[in-house]
């Protein structure tokens, strides 16, 4: 896994294995990057379900001026940790080792894109964005960008309305607006 574009493009990131790790794919990876190109300048960012932090570290190669990663496993938070450390993003970074739901009830923080990659088929999606409707965390004008798989896959949610939806194989990339349509 690796850094895709911008200011730290090729920079290898430290990743775990195991059955219940999942990271997106350089391929689907690229083509989300493509498709939200114009929200990044300058924008606030929140990687939910962060594993290593790799899409927040690539949003801030891009241009993001900070990202919140968030993850519920210790491992994880040390890794995304070590990798803000190897990428000289401690600065521009904060690392949060909670559950989303703990983090969306508790902050008064406003996103410009929210990244959202949960473990498939365990029922954190729907959940999820409404908590994050619900707590307004996410900017006006901002996204939420959803990774799922066929079998958990999202359309329509209240408040929200697709910007744009995209298939990669069994993955399913939903970019949600409020109340904004393609």
């Amino acid at each position: 896994m690796r850094i895709i574009a911008g200011e730290r493009r090729g920079h290898k990131l430290k990743d775990f294995s195991g059955d219940d790790v999942r990271p997106t794919t350089d391929r689907v990876k690229e083509s989300v990057f493509n498709i939200i190109s114009p929200f990044i300048p300058g924008s606030r960012v929140l990687d939910m379900f962060s594993g290593s932090g790799a899409l927040g570290f690539e949003a801030i190669s891009r241009g993001a001026v900070s990202a919140v990663c968030l993850d519920n496993d210790r491992r994880s938070a040390d890794i995304i940790r070590q990798n803000a450390q190897a990428l000289s993003y401690t600065n521009r970074c904060e690392i949060i080792n909670c559950s989303c739901f703990d983090y969306i009830k508790r902050t008064d923080a406003r996103f410009d894109i929210i990244f959202l990659d949960p473990p498939y088929n365990k029922g954190y999606i729907l959940p999820a964005i409404e908590g994050i409707v619900k707590g307004r965390i996410l900017s006006e004008d901002g996204i939420i960008v959803l990774e799922s798989d066929g079998t958990d896959f999202h359309s329509d949610i209240d408040g929200l309305c697709i910007y744009r939806q995209r298939k990669y194989g069994r993955t399913y990339i939903t970019i949600y607006q409020y109340g904004k349509e393609s």
